[in-house]
C-alpha cells in the first residue's frame, strides 16, 4: 500500500486498509480525504489484493459495492486502468492510496502497509 509522502501518514494496519477500502472510513489523516484506487475488476492483481486483505472473493466485493451503492451509504475506490496510473494518482494527489506490486514501487510514493502472501 502506498500513499503521497505528504498525505500525513507514516503507518496503516491491516483494519485501517479494509476500513478505507471498503468504505468504512475516508479519512486518511486529519484534514485529508482517503481516496483508495483500485485497479481493473479484470486484473489479477485486484483479485489477489481483496482475497488477501479479506478473505472475500471479486464476485462477494463486486455484491458488497452493489448493496452499498444502491442504498447511497459509500461510493467504491475510484478505478484507474494500470500500477503505473495508481502510482501517478498518487504521486499527484496527497489523499490517494494504491496497491501495487513492489516492482511498480518509485522514491516518490512512501509504502505505508505491505500485505503479505498468504
Amino acid at each position: 500500500m502506498v500513499v503521497n509522502p505528504k498525505s500525513g501518514v507514516s503507518k496503516l494496519n491491516k483494519d485501517d486498509v479494509i476500513d478505507i477500502f471498503m468504505g468504512r472510513n475516508r479519512q486518511l489523516s486529519p484534514g485529508i480525504s482517503a481516496v483508495p484506487l483500485d485497479l481493473p475488476a479484470t486484473s489479477a492483481e485486484r483479485e489477489a489484493f481483496y482475497l488477501r486483505l479479506t478473505g472475500k472473493s471479486m464476485s462477494q466485493i463486486t455484491a458488497y459495492w452493489a448493496r452499498l451503492h444502491f442504498t447511497g451509504r459509500a461510493s467504491p475506490p475510484a478505478l484507474v486502468l494500470s500500477q503505473e496510473n495508481a502510482i501517478q494518482r498518487v504521486i499527484d494527489d496527497r489523499g490517494a492510496l494504491a496497491y501495487v506490486s513492489r516492482s511498480q514501487i518509485t522514491a516518490q510514493v512512501k509504502v505505508v502497509f505491505e500485505l503479505n502472501e498468504k
